[in-house]
């Protein structure tokens, strides 16, 4: 699948995007996932209560099934204006 970072998560980690081979069930597995690959992601990771996640374009919760999943994006939440 497709892991999408924006704004500062992604320049924690060092990447726009990229691709993931996963075994992950939920975007909070995924996180799991990632975090353990180096301390980058793990950095990004730390308090995923200051993220948002996306399924396919579309907000999600991260206890939300990867089942049929394309794309994840990890994102700060956004403020209007």
């Amino acid at each position: 699948m497709e892991v999408v970072y924006f704004a500062w998560v992604r320049e924690r980690i060092g990447l726009p995007r990229e691709r993931v081979e996963t075994s992950a069930r939920t975007a909070r597995d995924l996180v799991a996932e990632l975090s353990a690959r180096e301390p980058r992601y793990a950095a990004a990771f730390a308090d995923i209560s200051a993220l948002r996640v996306a399924l396919d374009q579309e907000l999600a919760d991260f206890d939300a099934p990867l089942a049929g999943v394309r794309e994840v994006a990890f994102f700060p939440p956004m403020t209007g204006g």
